[in-house]
């Protein structure tokens, strides 16, 4: 079960006032995430992003109650709701209320040594549909996309206080955003923006008229790199990835549901190079680097939703999910 979000609005204010009611939560990739996991009674598995619990609670009643599963949410939010999940969980479980990275660096720390750790990235639904928190551009809120209520900075501090190069640099670097620089300089000149309405406003006056139709909604690559940046995404998952790698004896298995591409090709690299064999030069006729692959790739090509999930469930239409399998620690003289 889930929070959903319902809402009503004061005519003296365009800000949501939030109602919870409780409705099915449906994590994206469920079967097939399972299925790349593997789990038996008795594991234990490290879930990085535990949102609404989707995931956990199918790989918990697989581990059973010898099984063991840690649960990472830096939401304040997230942390009731897996008191809910604990209170009937089928194994034993653990909360750690901290970003994926500084919860992976912990649980390294005590020699935690999983037999599967897995990520869910991105935004939870959860977080999407709570208006207040200024995710989406499609209601009106105030600038915060703060994944942890308890950090200082917001999208507010950054659009108000970064200066214009900064920002242009963020949407070209975290949203992809082909006109960075018309939306940078309207930001600026509008400046304060205090509203999710009011950036999109400077969003389609940053970019021409006829990019405002087609390829979905215009502000979608900036609020993404926002969001990215506010919450240190990427650098986060670039720390989050070897140290979980690390924890993972030989036989443990990693994987990651990611829903655009920075992460997504991130996820791939960093497993293709732990896949990758003999390092040498092709004209030399023995390998002299020693170099043996670590990880067999569970998926040679990312596992994309189905129709039938992505009608069911339209956010679900751009997540990859790609495993790989630790078959070996380091080799070589990189080791």
């Amino acid at each position: 079960m889930r929070a959903q979000a319902v809402h009503a609005r004061s005519p003296a204010s365009t800000i949501a006032t939030l109602i919870y009611m409780p409705t099915e939560h449906e994590p994206v990739l469920a079967a097939e995430l399972i299925a790349l996991l593997a789990p038996e009674p008795g594991q234990t598995a490290v879930d990085c992003t535990f949102g609404g619990g989707g995931h956990a609670q199918l790989l918990a009643d697989r581990i059973g109650p010898t099984g063991v599963l840690v649960c990472i949410d830096r939401d304040s939010a997230a942390e009731a709701r897996f008191a809910e999940f604990s209170a009937e969980a089928p194994c034993r479980t653990r909360f750690i209320g901290a970003s994926y990275e500084e919860g992976l660096r912990t649980l390294r720390g005590e020699g935690f040594s999983p037999d599967m750790i897995y990520m869910d990235l991105g935004m939870s639904s959860m977080q999407v549909d709570a208006w207040e928190r200024g995710f989406s551009y499609s209601y009106d809120a105030p600038l915060d996309m703060r994944m942890d209520t308890r950090q200082e900075l917001t999208a507010a501090d950054l659009v108000n206080e970064w200066p214009e190069s900064r920002i242009a640099q963020a949407l070209r670097r975290f949203g992809e955003e082909r006109y960075a620089g018309g939306i940078a300089r309207e930001i600026v000149r509008r400046r304060p923006l205090r509203t999710t309405s009011e950036l999109v406003a400077a969003v389609k006056a940053g970019m021409p008229a006829s990019a405002r139709f087609g390829g979905g909604h215009p502000a979608k690559r900036t609020f993404q790199a926002l969001r990215i940046a506010v919450n240190g995404e990427l650098d986060a998952l670039d720390d989050a990835l070897p140290t979980a790698w690390e924890m993972l004896p030989a036989g443990g298995r990693l994987a990651a549901i990611s829903f655009h591409s920075l992460e997504d090709r991130r996820v791939k690299r960093f497993l293709a190079e732990r896949a990758r064999g003999c390092v040498c030069p092709p004209e030399l006729p023995v390998c002299v680097c020693g170099h043996e692959p670590e990880a067999e790739l569970l998926t040679r090509r990312p596992v994309d939703p189905g129709a039938e999930e992505v009608a069911a469930n339209p956010r679900s239409r751009s997540a990859h999910l790609r495993a790989a399998v630790k078959i070996a620690e380091p080799t070589g003289a990189g080791a």
